[in-house]
């Protein structure tokens, strides 16, 4: 049963990676927050993966800015929780079945609280000070 766990993990893990590799160059998807979901993933499931993600010259800086507490700038929280918004508020007026719909909205709002309390990385002058909100 672990393996199949394992897998799973590992699959979710790519599929944002993947995601939002694509979110680099497609502007409607959030890139930070896949990659934090693959970081997750990972740790769930290889250490070598992880440790390969958090290593990785392009993405590695997103989960050691989140690991050390200092956030995820502004900008892409917004971002982040409009691209959910749009999407789970499509989805409802899509799908009839009302359970789904609620699920759908109570996985919005789930979403939404964990990225507006997570923690905010703002820069306070250009020569690249970091504080912590």
């Amino acid at each position: 049963m672990w393996n199949i766990k394992r897998a799973l993990w590992i699959i979710a893990g790519s599929l944002s990676l993947v995601t939002g590799l694509i979110g680099i160059i497609v502007p409607i998807l959030p890139t930070t927050p896949l990659v934090l979901l693959a970081g997750f993933c990972y740790g769930k499931s290889s250490p070598r993966l992880y440790n390969w993600l958090v290593t990785n010259k392009y993405f590695g800086h997103y989960i050691a800015d989140y690991n050390s507490g200092k956030g995820v700038p502004i900008r892409i929280k917004i971002f982040a929780v409009l691209t959910v918004w749009t999407s789970v508020l499509f989805t409802l007026t899509v799908i009839p079945l009302f359970l789904v719909k609620v699920f759908m909205f109570g996985i919005a709002i789930f979403v939404t609280i964990f990225i507006f309390t997570s923690p905010l990385l703002k820069v306070i002058n250009k020569s690249s000070e970091i504080m912590k909100y």
